[in-house]
């Protein structure tokens, strides 16, 4: 769709990003509770407390792989690939890690708190993204991914 970055879906990712956005204002609005992935899944597995029904928690957890497999299902051209189990989970430790790190998840502070003007949340989004520009510059010095 765009000469340089062919493999780029522009208008899958505005709708996708209105989805998440609605999404997230909907639960703030409906069950008054920020939409933090990490959050909710803490109080699902019974590791945080929150004021959340761990069915609830539960259900809502469940519902993000299964609604992105129902969705690929119904438009994906070729079946997806993914990594080797072991680097899934050092990948999932690290994520945690760096959830508790930093009191949060991305789309927590990126989507909901941000979106609520949080300090805390803007400064944490900032360092995502500087993380993120500075991995894919070192990758790409090193001939990484290529």
């Amino acid at each position: 769709m765009m000469a340089a970055f062919p493999g780029a879906d522009p208008v899958g990712g505005l709708l996708g990003g209105l989805l998440i956005g609605l999404a997230g204002a909907l639960m703030l609005l409906g069950a008054g509770r920020i939409a933090g992935v990490s959050g909710i899944f803490a109080r699902a597995t019974g590791i945080g407390t929150g004021s959340m029904d761990r069915t609830a928690a539960w259900a809502f957890v469940l519902g993000l792989p299964l609604g992105a497999l129902l969705l690929g299902l119904a438009v994906a051209k070729e079946p997806p690939s993914f990594f080797d189990w072991p680097y899934l989970v050092v990948a999932g430790l690290l994520v945690g890690f760096g959830t508790r790190l930093g009191n949060g998840c991305t789309s927590g502070h990126g989507v909901c708190g941000v979106s609520r003007l949080s300090g805390r949340s803007i400064v944490a989004t900032l360092t995502f993204m500087a993380a993120g520009i500075a991995t894919v510059a070192l990758m790409n010095m090193m001939g990484v991914g290529q």
